[in-house]
């Protein structure tokens, strides 16, 4: 599943196509032909992303959701001529600008801006966005019992956080993912959100997640393996002190982290 840098990405670069002009939308795999007619040639007001999830504000005053899940993919060409259909594309949107397709999401709908509202109303603040309320976060942080690494990952204490910038943002910190929210210092929290806003900027600007101090380690150009650009995330041994990592399942996903240098 995406994390939130990609989320902030999509909508950086997909909003020259399409916003401030008429866009065509359709759905070639049909499921959300009924949807799409609603704002078929609308004019697209903004792209807005918060967490995991993109909302399409129309000229028309409906708002799209998207949220990619686990398998969804958005396959862009840029300019005028609109490409065949490759696959089952859910959403088609084009425009004098580009034509963006999209697959496979957990959530793809037309509604209104309160149900946008509900949706951010379960959320917690994206640590990515100028609105984002720290404080929230912090709070739901400091009273939970549940290990800490578990509630990086629950999107209703923040959103946008994945696997990955859990696992490194803990790292960073020298906090042991097992431990509870309540037996983290007030100091350790703010830390943790500081280093998450940190990486998760660096990602949307790289467009890759790169957790590592670039002037201490080397950086692969181009692709890269898993483990390549972070500490413990998908690595055998801690990039710092070569121990082997360790993982623990927490909110349903396996949770890297160095005994070493998390120790508590």
């Amino acid at each position: 599943m995406p994390e939130g840098h990609t989320i902030h990405r999509i909508a950086k670069d997909h909003s020259p196509l399409l916003v401030g002009r008429p866009v065509a939308v359709s759905s070639p795999q049909g499921r959300f032909a009924a949807d799409a007619a609603l704002v078929d040639g609308v004019v697209l007001d903004r792209i807005e992303p918060y967490g995991k999830h993109l909302f399409y504000w129309w000229a028309n005053g409906l708002v799209g959701h998207v949220h990619l899940g686990l398998f969804g993919k958005f396959r862009v060409a840029a300019g005028p001529q609109v490409p065949a259909v490759q696959g089952m594309v859910r959403m088609r949107m084009s425009s004098d600008g580009g034509t963006v397709d999209l697959a496979g999401p957990t959530d793809c709908s037309i509604g209104s801006a309160d149900d946008r509202d509900a949706i951010i109303g379960r959320l917690g603040p994206d640590p990515l966005r100028r609105d984002a309320k720290p404080a929230d976060a912090l709070a739901r942080l400091r009273k939970s019992a549940q290990p800490i690494g578990a509630l990086l990952l629950d999107q209703k204490v923040l959103a946008g956080v994945g696997n990955v910038y859990r696992a490194e943002a803990l790292f960073v910190n020298g906090i042991n993912p097992a431990r509870p929210g309540k037996a983290c210092t007030d100091e350790e929290l703010s830390a943790v959100w500081d280093t998450v806003v940190t990486m998760l900027r660096k990602g949307v600007k790289d467009n890759r997640i790169i957790t590592i101090d670039r002037k201490r380690f080397p950086v692969p150009k181009g692709q890269a393996r898993r483990g390549d650009t972070t500490y413990v995330y998908h690595r055998d041994v801690c990039l710092l002190c070569d121990t082997p990592v360790r993982t623990v399942e927490l909110g349903g996903r396996a949770c890297y982290y160095c005994p070493t240098c998390q120790p508590r």
